[in-house]
């Protein structure tokens, strides 16, 4: 008894589309997980990481609208005017807290016009 099976097949090429069609999805997935450009960064001290506070107090409240320097209502410009009065140098320490209603990028903003200004030793508390 013998058998006889058909006669082979030609070979036949695999396809390229379906491995072209992952790798396109694979590059788009990439470049849309992918993050360019640097990250901000805003140097902060921490409040316990200092030599001390010294001074008169210089306090900023940084509320959702208002400022308060000490207790003192005040706008920006008017902090950025009352506080070469109570520093001996730009390098005293400025104690920054927000209220409970301030965001993040209020207070950022305060330290940008802060440090804009020249005050270079920003604290941040709670």
């Amino acid at each position: 008894m013998s058998f006889h099976f058909a006669d082979p097949r030609p070979a036949r090429r695999p396809s390229l589309t379906p491995m072209i069609d992952v790798v396109f999805l694979l590059l788009v997935f990439f470049m849309l997980a992918a993050r360019f450009g640097q990250d901000g960064a805003i140097p902060v001290t921490l409040a316990a990481a200092g030599d001390g506070y010294s001074g008169p107090p210089r306090l900023i409240d940084v509320g959702p609208e208002t400022l308060a320097l000490n207790g003192r209502p005040l706008d920006l410009p008017g902090v950025l005017d009352a506080l070469p009065q109570l520093m001996s140098s730009t390098e005293d320490v400025i104690v920054l807290r927000g209220t409970e209603d301030a965001n993040l990028q209020r207070l950022v903003e305060v330290m940008q016009a802060l440090s804009a200004a020249g005050f270079e030793t920003l604290v941040l508390v709670e």
